[in-house]
């Protein structure tokens, strides 16, 4: 008999598994759990920047074992995302104001850098992101990857690419807090 088989791994040893089975992107960070308007979300640090930021109930199931609740112990940028996070789906902030250090391909990474010059509200087809990136419409559909596999959710605003015909295409959070994406950047912003 095999005794590694049969012993429980320690919690140290069964984090850093559950770490190998997630994406290259979302490795390597610290991750908390941070409120959300359109539901819970996780944060993942690296150092003083934001590496990942997705709705935690379409996270990969590992990373929900993996995040802390976000209380007094937790870095200050924590709370600094959460804060913006809430105004921006509150619709009193249009930009983010802290560093983002997404991973990813250099063909990923590209593709995310065009993401962050979308202005708010704007809206656009996976084949324009293309032409915006100097790619024919060919292209389009190796965007759309780059664009699904974006790490950034809200921060890098994937959620503003639609299809060619205007319709309403996947998201990792979900078409249904995408249209409510689309919605609130579509609305008046508040009085102040």
């Amino acid at each position: 008999m095999n005794t590694r088989e049969t012993l429980p791994l320690s919690p140290a040893a069964s984090a850093r598994a559950a770490q190998r089975r997630l994406p290259a992107a979302t490795q390597a960070l610290a991750w908390w759990r941070i409120p959300g308007r359109l539901g819970p979300m996780l944060l993942g640090l690296r150092g003083q920047s934001v590496g990942a930021l997705l709705f935690e109930d379409a996270a990969p199931g590992t990373l929900a074992q993996l995040a802390c609740d976000a209380d007094a112990s937790a870095p200050p940028l924590v709370a600094e995302v959460a804060r913006q996070v809430d105004e921006y789906l509150g619709g009193r902030r249009r930009r983010f104001e802290f560093a983002l250090e997404p991973r990813g391909s250099e063909f990923a990474r590209r593709v995310w850098r065009e993401l962050e010059t979308l202005g708010y509200g704007e809206r656009v087809g996976y084949a324009q992101l293309a032409a915006r990136l100097g790619l024919g419409a060919e292209h389009a559909r190796a965007v759309g990857r780059a664009v699904g596999a974006n790490p950034l959710l809200l921060l890098l605003p994937c959620h503003r690419v639609l299809g060619s015909d205007g319709a309403l295409r996947g998201y990792a959070g979900g078409v249904a807090r995408k249209l409510a994406l689309l919605e609130l950047e579509a609305a008046p912003a508040p009085a102040r």
